[in-house]
């Protein structure tokens, strides 16, 4: 029995550590919900469209052309510097920064900030989904 419990550990150990915790994965079921509300086919999020999202140009709020990549960079695993302050930013990609995408209010605060910034408006549940599901990948 006690080998069973190990294996079954384990097993939810691997999922973990691949994925968002507890806190994070309740608030993907929020978005989850939201998209669903908007658009009855939304049949779930998507890496692939939150990488396009993330590396798109777009028109942003100070009428400058950017992207995520702007600050970010293209690899995630890299530090990034803020366009505006120039200041560092810490790597995004959770597998080079581990406090990445590990609290809910700071993730809805900077998700806030920067669709602000490079779409001049707030992003949809399904953007924000499909980003987090791209960046929780790096």
């Amino acid at each position: 029995m006690k080998r069973l419990l190990f294996v079954v550990g384990l097993g939810f150990a691997g999922l973990h550590a691949g994925g968002f915790n507890a806190p994070m994965q309740a608030y993907m079921q929020e978005l989850t919900l939201e998209a669903k509300s908007v658009d009855g086919a939304f049949s779930g999020f998507d890496a692939k469209r939150g990488e396009s999202l993330f590396t798109t140009k777009h028109i942003g709020k100070k009428g400058t052309e950017v992207s995520c990549t702007t600050c970010h960079t293209a690899n995630l695993k890299n530090n990034g510097q803020n366009s505006n302050t120039n200041k560092s930013i810490l790597p995004l990609a959770p597998s080079a920064n581990a406090q990445r995408l590990t609290d809910v209010k700071e993730v809805q605060k900077w998700l806030r900030r920067n669709f602000n910034d490079v779409f001049a408006r707030e992003g949809t549940a399904q953007e924000k989904g499909d980003v987090l599901s791209y960046i929780i990948t790096q």
